[in-house]
């Protein structure tokens, strides 16, 4: 769902990545939300996608104006599963029906998310067939100028649903056990590296926890962080929930840095925190201290566009700004 934004012409829902240490400016990185890979991936009718060759056409620009200000394109690449054919925030949210725009939901199963309707669930030839459609649209982004991809695995979109088994139930190679449930997940970190090549910057979004008893776990991130690492993903994005509702999650001022700090201290893989990051000396401790790699905003940049301005004044740092808020600076 990318709109406009006033300031700059960025989408306003775009996150500003800090790679390494607290990058200010234009020194960052600049990342779509989620886009789907197919249809029935979005999670409204107006989320954006990019599973033609005229919808990344369409991005053409966007990837090329963040580049022209100093930063790297990224694009988020996802499939909203059971949790997809909803309305927008602005519109209320809640489950869409056919005669309001909505379609057939799909996921591991027949179990709907909280009230939303019911997925259809995916045969074992469309899951295998999923792997291809990531590849086609990291593939598609690259091609129009992005130079990094993120695969959304947590929120309680698709992967995430595979992954958990609060929502996976199969019985066949993609349910079961941990090896079985993170089957998809891995197979689509092998089909996004094939295509994309070794030199292309390729992230994981997880859901670190569910917050719930007997849900995914931040143990078995460390397990799953390890392998996408030998399959080629650079940095593991580490964000919490969002499967199952009523969740006990202890939401504060960076509640979700201890989960990056974990997978990157067991899994021996680069992380990103991501999480109620607001204050400039807050993000700049997370990686001073080696917590995480790197830090994620979102919210913060909605609220405060200029917050990277802010922070480099705060931080005593130097800036980029746009040439028409120079007299601002």
């Amino acid at each position: 769902m990318c709109q406009y934004s006033a300031v700059d012409g960025l989408p306003n829902n775009w996150h500003l990545v800090h790679l390494g240490q607290l990058a200010l400016g234009g020194a960052g990185l600049v990342m779509t939300e989620a886009t789907a890979v197919v249809p029935e991936g979005r999670i409204s009718p107006y989320d954006t996608g990019i599973w033609t060759d005229e919808q990344a056409e369409a991005w053409r620009r966007i990837a090329s104006f963040v580049r022209e200000h100093g930063a790297v394109p990224a694009m988020q690449l996802a499939h909203a599963g059971r949790k997809a054919s909803t309305a927008r925030p602005a519109d209320g949210g809640g489950s869409l029906g056919d005669e309001a725009g909505g379609w057939q939901p799909v996921g591991p199963g027949p179990e709907p998310f909280n009230g939303y309707r019911e997925p259809r669930p995916l045969t074992a030839e469309e899951i295998s067939a999923l792997p291809a459609r990531f590849a086609d649209a990291a593939e598609r982004a690259l091609g129009v100028g992005f130079q990094a991809v993120e695969l959304h695995f947590a929120h309680g979109y698709l992967v995430h649903q595979f992954l958990s088994p609060l929502s996976n139930h199969r019985t066949d190679a993609y349910g079961g056990d941990f090896s079985g449930r993170t089957r998809l997940a891995l197979e689509i970190a092998d089909a996004v590296r094939a295509r994309v090549g070794e030199a292309v910057p390729v992230f994981a979004r997880l859901s670190a926890t569910d917050w719930t008893p007997g849900g995914w776990a931040v143990e078995d991130s460390v397990g799953l962080a390890k392998l996408l690492s030998e399959r080629g993903v650079d940095l593991v994005d580490a964000s919490s929930g969002g499967n199952v509702p009523h969740a006990d999650i202890p939401v504060g001022p960076g509640y979700q840095v201890a989960l990056a700090e974990r997978i990157r201290r067991d899994a021996g893989v680069p992380t990103g925190a991501v999480g109620l990051i607001t204050d400039p000396a807050q993000a700049e401790q997370i990686v001073a201290s080696g917590a995480a790699d790197t830090v994620l905003l979102g919210r913060v940049l909605l609220r405060d566009p200029r917050w990277p301005q802010r922070a480099a004044a705060t931080l005593g740092a130097e800036a980029r700004w746009p040439v028409q808020y120079l007299r601002a600076r």
